[in-house]
């Protein structure tokens, strides 16, 4: 952890507040156009600053504040893009937060300026011109349900100059209702958990399809797979990422690979049999360039791989139980009604229903060192988003509760985890306060229970839109796009 640095106190609160939203103001069209005419994302600790507000981007500010402990401010951050936007920069992503903080924690003291040390640390951007990916990749959702309308709001929302992957089509059935395209593009503009689109939608019904911040995205009737040529709509060589989860095993996916345009498929659902079950950021080595069909598992395998495999590394893990508090779903009854699983016939929003989950038993797909030490079930509870996973785990050897805390923070902040682990030392936060993360889990430090060798750990998972993130960072893998990255540890998306 660095030294902790503070700014002296404003003698103008107000005034002080005016002067940096003047600079978040005056960074929104520098950021904008460097990802628009450079393929150039910045970001502040994670948190991308591309089409963000102007509070937006002194929120992402404030929170490097609450979690590193150091202060980081708009004076010290619009140095830094006012530079990065004088350099001949191509295509890539650099965290300008954390460049910031580092130029003011260590290096200042070395005699370069703040410009002079940007210089030094993105000259490996200058005159770059190889674009992450030799040529942009088709996308097809196949399905248009939950996962699949968020997916497309973040594929669409990370479209940029178009020069990685572009959603191309969209594969339902046919809905009995006329304006059935009208309605499917009125599901994608408003949503009761996470608000509206951010952007435009227009219908193209002579066209068959929607326009969405100006991709033109095809809305293809089917009852099957094989069925499509995809080339008749000018998509070729697409990725397909299957929402339905009707087939999960290699031989009901592979019907995908049977039609025209398609190279890949991804499933939004654990896979069966011999597929690889990949969790991004934890396993995704194991992709190889001759994998054509790749599990994303399940959203609550994504929240606990990451903070299992965190603390197995450090303290070991003798056995452990996982017990997840699940938001209900559209496979549970809105009133009591026949299931053919048990008790998910009751009414969802009106009970808790104790049920199971592979989760647990999934982890071993992931994390081979964990099999047999784990148990699971989990509990439905009448809220639409957000999860929370309860770690119950026996260690190898004893620790702390702040020894374990600090150690997820710095996972969280610093490891190449941070994109799957996020952190809250708040008090008084609750499951609505992350709907919309992008991190696979968020740890909760103030709930950790440590007693020698046994911990207890609380992690909150928004279910639909931080799986979602998950699933687009092994379709950006399995696309081939890789990106040059400050800080250069990793590469991909930040």
């Amino acid at each position: 952890m660095t030294e902790q640095r503070k700014r002296e106190r404003p003698d103008d609160y107000f005034a002080d507040w005016k002067q940096r939203e003047a600079l978040a103001e005056a960074m929104i069209p520098m950021v904008g156009g460097l990802a628009r005419e450079r393929n150039l994302k910045c970001y502040i600790y994670g948190r991308s600053l591309v089409n963000q507000s102007v509070l937006d981007i002194m929120k992402n500010h404030r929170y490097v504040r609450q979690v590193e402990q150091n202060e980081l401010s708009e004076f010290e951050t619009a140095p830094v893009i006012q530079k990065m936007v004088a350099m001949n920069l191509g295509p890539g992503h650099v965290d300008v937060g954390r460049l910031a903080v580092e130029y003011f924690d260590k290096a200042q003291g070395q005699g370069l300026s703040l410009e002079q040390y940007v210089e030094q640390q993105l000259g490996f951007l200058v005159n770059n011109t190889t674009p992450p990916v030799e040529k942009p990749v088709d996308v097809v959702l196949y399905g248009f349900g939950r996962i699949g309308r968020l997916m497309a709001r973040i594929l669409i929302a990370k479209t940029d100059g178009g020069a990685s992957l572009r959603l191309r089509a969209v594969v339902v059935r046919k809905g009995g209702a006329p304006d059935d395209l009208v309605k499917r593009a009125s599901l994608l503009r408003r949503d009761s958990v996470h608000g509206a689109f951010q952007g435009t939608i227009r219908v193209d019904e002579e066209r068959q399809s929607f326009v969405a911040n100006g991709n033109e995205v095809k809305v293809i009737y089917a009852n099957s797979p094989e069925e499509i040529d995809y080339t008749a709509y000018g998509i070729d060589d697409c990725i397909v990422v299957d929402n339905t989860g009707v087939w999960r095993d290699r031989d009901g996916l592979s019907r995908h690979l049977k039609a025209k345009g398609v190279r890949k498929v991804i499933l939004t659902a654990p896979g069966k049999g011999d597929l690889k079950n990949v969790v991004a950021g934890i396993n995704s080595d194991i992709i190889g360039d001759d994998d054509q069909i790749i599990s994303a598992a399940s959203c609550t395998t994504n929240a606990i791989v990451p903070p299992l495999k965190a603390v197995d590394d450090e303290f070991g893990i003798v056995t452990g139980h996982v017990e997840t508090v699940h938001a209900y779903t559209n496979d549970q009854n809105l009133i009591d009604n026949y299931h053919k699983a048990e008790r998910r016939g009751r009414s969802a929003p009106l009970n808790m229903v104790l049920t199971e989950t592979g989760a647990a038993k999934a982890v071993a797909k992931v994390l081979p060192q964990l099999e047999g030490k784990l148990t699971g079930n989990a509990i439905r509870v009448p809220t639409p988003n957000v999860s929370m996973a309860i770690l119950n785990l026996n260690l190898t050897k004893a620790t702390t509760k702040e020894e374990l805390n600090e150690f997820m923070r710095n996972v969280a902040l610093h490891s190449d985890m941070r994109k799957q682990i996020d952190y809250s030392a708040s008090p008084e936060v609750v499951s609505s306060d992350f709907v919309g993360s992008r991190s696979a889990c968020v740890f909760d430090a103030k709930a950790t229970i440590v007693n020698g060798q046994q911990a207890v750990l609380y992690l909150w998972y928004d279910n639909e839109f931080g799986y979602s993130c998950q699933v687009y960072r092994i379709l950006e893998q399995m696309a081939g796009i890789n990106y040059l990255t400050y800080p250069k540890d990793h590469t991909g998306p930040l």
